[in-house]
């Protein structure tokens, strides 16, 4: 139980949050991270962004003291998370993937409940929670058990009880999985608010676009490992100026082209579904470059796109492989 905060003020200093090395295996086999480091600014967010299994999670539960790391350190508003835990947990707060409320009580009495948990006074946990409720534009629904309430109204109410005691530091996991896209952008419309009135942010996503949208920096990591950090204009930029798609009638030309084009090209092309991508760093001759090739193989494209380059692209370039989140929406269609 989370007792009332005796947590000094937050020490000065530009990171929120300080990752160093960060190992933990479990099994003695599967090295969930192996050696993530990282460092938030205070007042902004960071995106960490891999694929299911990608060691995201166990990376939160290490910040949140709820792990401890086999090697390295971390630091949370400036407290140690394994020396100074309890001072940690005072001063954060945390939604993950799944509701954390209790379904039978109204929204109402989960937010006054948790403020009294807090040591709150029951006029003050029934000030902050009603604050809250209208903040989170919950009030109308404020007295009916939370078991009514929609995918995206449960996930508001669970980011509402991270903040009952104001935590100046916030940690997302993944907290829009499985929302519609309406109640996504519900989400992310309040991350933004708090973010702009202070509050620092660690959010974990397999969604590209919510990265884009939300992040000041971004970290991607895969299989426990950092593979690539920097803002979403650095990451893109790596990539060139443009992007080029062609299509083909049928996957099975798609990967001919691809590998008909990769003797040709600084970059490897790469194929999906009946698409393939180009990364283009000198403009038009290499478009012209691209067309005279696949002509010359008898493998003209069927439609052909320049676009700027996108998260999705970067997570391609660096991994191989899509995001799971981008995986199921390619089986969808």
């Amino acid at each position: 139980m989370t007792t009332k905060s005796t947590a000094s003020p937050t020490p000065a200093g530009p990171f929120a949050i300080e990752a160093e090395g960060l190992v933990k295996t479990f099994g003695g086999e599967v090295r969930a991270l192996d050696g993530v480091s990282f460092g938030v600014e205070r007042g902004t967010v960071l995106g960490l962004l891999g694929p299911n299994g990608a060691g995201k999670t166990t990376a939160v539960r290490v910040l949140t003291t709820t792990l401890a790391p086999d090697q390295g350190r971390a630091r949370v508003n400036g407290f140690d998370v394994v020396g100074q835990a309890q001072q940690v947990r005072e001063s954060i707060g945390l939604a993950g993937q799944y509701a954390a409320v209790d379904e039978n009580l109204t929204g109402r009495e989960n937010l006054r409940m948790i403020g009294q948990l807090l040591h709150l006074s029951r006029r003050d946990a029934g000030r902050v929670a009603d604050e809250l409720l209208e903040r989170f534009a919950l009030t109308e629904a404020a007295d009916r058990p939370s078991k009514t309430y929609s995918g995206g109204m449960r996930r508001r109410l669970d980011i509402a009880a991270a903040l009952v005691h104001r935590p100046p530091v916030l940690f997302l996991d993944e907290p829009t999985t499985g929302l519609d896209p309406n109640s996504r952008n519900a989400v992310w419309s309040l991350i933004e608010q708090l973010v702009a009135g202070g509050t620092t942010v660690l959010l974990t996503t397999q969604y590209l676009e919510e990265a884009d949208r939300l992040a000041d920096r971004i970290v991607v990591v895969d299989r426990g490992t950092v593979i690539a950090e920097g803002t979403a204009s650095e990451l893109k930029a790596e990539l060139g100026e443009t992007v080029l798609d062609l299509g083909f009638a049928d996957p099975v030309t798609a990967e001919r082209a691809a590998a008909v084009l990769a003797g040709h090209w600084p970059g490897p092309p790469t194929a999906e579904g009946t698409l393939v991508e180009l990364n283009v760093t000198s403009g038009p001759s290499q478009v012209m470059l691209a067309l005279r090739v696949l002509d010359e193989a008898g493998l003209a494209p069927g439609t052909m796109t320049l676009r700027e380059p996108s998260l999705d692209d970067v997570f391609l370039n660096l991994t191989g492989h899509r995001t799971f989140a981008d995986e199921e929406l390619e089986e969808a269609r």
